[in-house]
């Protein structure tokens, strides 16, 4: 039995033919979106196809790709006992994680205390900000 892949499964012709139905009912300028689209779903298949090639046949090296390698933020190969640890819940962002660090080198309390502070400034120039509107509509025949 021959390997298949999407090119001889007529995948391409069917998601052109759902772009150019789209395209049908929308502004040509406005194509660019559905074409922009189809070239990102494109490429994380392709990268998925990849990594799970790399991830079935580790020890082939005629392959698509390089050795498999966890990447942060798109797949990991998690091992039983990580699952069991996490009770048996397959939600990826447990594993898979994302490679974005806050970096947040102010204490909780003193970052709380400049927050409020703030907010509180906020709020006194809300309150002057709607009386001068308020007046100013009054002085055209407006009031509310």
């Amino acid at each position: 039995m021959t390997k298949q892949s999407t090119a001889n499964l007529g995948f391409e012709t069917k998601l052109w033919a759902a772009a150019d139905k789209l395209r049908g009912h929308m502004d040509p300028s406005e194509y660019k979106h559905v074409a922009l689209g189809l070239i990102f779903l494109k490429y994380i298949s392709d990268s998925f196809e990849e990594t799970y090639y790399n991830w079935r046949n580790p020890s082939t090296r005629s392959g698509p790709g390089k050795k498999y390698e966890d990447i942060k933020g798109f797949c990991k190969a998690a091992k039983v006992e990580e699952v069991e640890k996490n009770g048996f819940v397959l939600t990826p962002g447990r594993y898979v994680g994302t490679d974005f660090e806050m970096e947040d080198d102010e204490e909780f309390e003193a970052k709380m205390l400049r927050l409020t502070s703030e907010l509180s400034q906020q709020f006194k120039e809300s309150k002057e900000l709607e009386t001068k509107i308020k007046e100013n509509l009054k002085k055209v025949g407006f009031e509310i």
